[in-house]
């Protein structure tokens, strides 16, 4: 057995073949499948994973913009730990965080922090205990267009605000000719999309919009749900993606990863020296210029999205997985922190800049060992 735990460890690390819908992972029906659905997503290292007494099946749903990490590290990580399977939906992150208060799911994934009323039901599923954040997952938000004959295309926050406000909306609009003033702007009609489910991704796309772009952007509250008229929608970061690439005049957000060919991604005019494209070093600088304001063994972050540190892409999130403190199923506690020390882990973490994520710096996921480490 040990000999044959070696050599599936070896192939892993060797790179790995794509990730089917043959795991338990696309048992809860899930349309978030590998690489934005073009082709499966690889496997991540190994590393030295700890089984311990992990067994049994995890429940667990939440933020589509990580579905790919997710898929890569369950690979790896059931791959040794052959006593588990993980069903990882991919819902949404308002979804995730709904299955977690509601006691469904062992842990959720979510793109933007628990808010009161979320920690407060938390408690309920916590026995004495209550649901915190663990920054785990760093990834730019890409900007994705579908303009033929535009292969290079600048837009400012502003910019972007009125075109996802039906504001702007031609492709040759003054506004988008001034920041491009040499490319081949066409008539066609901008088809703008959004999230149709509650969204972390949704949530720091407009906290980026209302940061930058407060003059069109202030009169939305913001948070998980779209709130602005018109525009056309659909469901999760592949679904957006999805169509994007099939419909001419498309523009729409998802995470990197979903960015795949023949989609096009923005280039962000911030104010720096030059223009920024969505990149995991982007994010991840972005990321090193957050604060942690969460309190306790909670890690949420405050994100800077008016950051003008050198090469940082602003539009960035970060996918928290959230678990009990205390009070965590006890059936479901060995497999849960067998999974999370693996994925917080040097190899775990490694592992996202090749599937187009962002590693959690170096300070913030040594917090996130010693958190998980102590749940109970």
């Amino acid at each position: 057995m040990k000999l044959q735990r070696k050599n599936r460890l070896r192939a892993l690390s060797l790179g790995a073949v794509a990730v089917s819908g043959a795991l338990a992972l696309t048992a809860c029906g899930s349309d978030e499948t590998g690489s934005g659905g073009d082709g499966g997503t690889q496997a991540a290292p190994a590393g030295n994973i700890k089984c311990d007494d992990a067994k049994g099946q995890l429940l667990a749903d939440g933020s589509s913009a990580q579905k790919n990490a997710i898929d890569a590290w369950v690979k790896a990580f059931t791959a040794e730990c052959s006593g588990v399977q993980i069903n990882y939906k991919g819902g949404g992150s308002g979804a995730g965080v709904t299955a977690f208060t509601q006691g469904q799911v062992a842990f959720a994934g979510s793109d933007s922090a628990l808010k009161p009323e979320e920690v407060a039901a938390s408690k309920k599923t916590c026995s004495g205990g209550q649901g915190i954040d663990l920054p785990m997952v760093g990834g730019p938000i890409a900007v994705g267009y579908n303009v033929p004959g535009v292969d290079d295309l600048v837009l400012d926050a502003e910019t972007l605000a009125k075109i996802f406000d039906s504001q702007i909306k031609t492709w040759n609009d003054p506004a988008i000719k001034k920041l491009n003033p040499d490319a081949k702007l066409p008539s066609t009609k901008i088809q703008a999309f959004h999230r149709s489910d509650e969204s972390g991704t949704t949530d720091n796309f407009t906290k980026y919009l209302k940061a930058q772009a407060a003059d069109v952007w202030g009169k939305y509250e913001g948070g998980k749900a779209w709130e602005a008229k018109g525009g056309q929608s659909a469901s999760g970061s592949s679904g957006v993606a999805q169509q994007v690439k099939q419909t001419e005049g498309a523009i729409g957000y998802f995470e990197l990863s979903y960015a795949k060919d023949p989609i096009q991604k923005v280039k962000l005019d911030t104010g720096a020296d030059a223009p920024v494209e969505a990149s995991v070093d982007g994010a991840t600088k972005a990321i090193a210029d957050a604060k942690v304001v969460g309190t306790g063994k909670d890690l949420a972050l405050e994100l800077n999205y008016a950051t003008k540190a050198e090469g940082a892409y602003p539009i960035t999130l970060v996918t928290y997985e959230i678990v009990c403190d205390k009070g965590n199923k006890a059936d479901t506690l060995p497999a849960t922190k067998a999974f999370l020390t693996y994925i917080a882990s040097e190899d775990g973490q490694k592992a996202l800049a090749d599937i187009d994520y962002a590693p959690i710096p170096a300070e913030i996921i040594a917090k996130v060992r010693t958190t998980i480490s102590g749940l109970s």
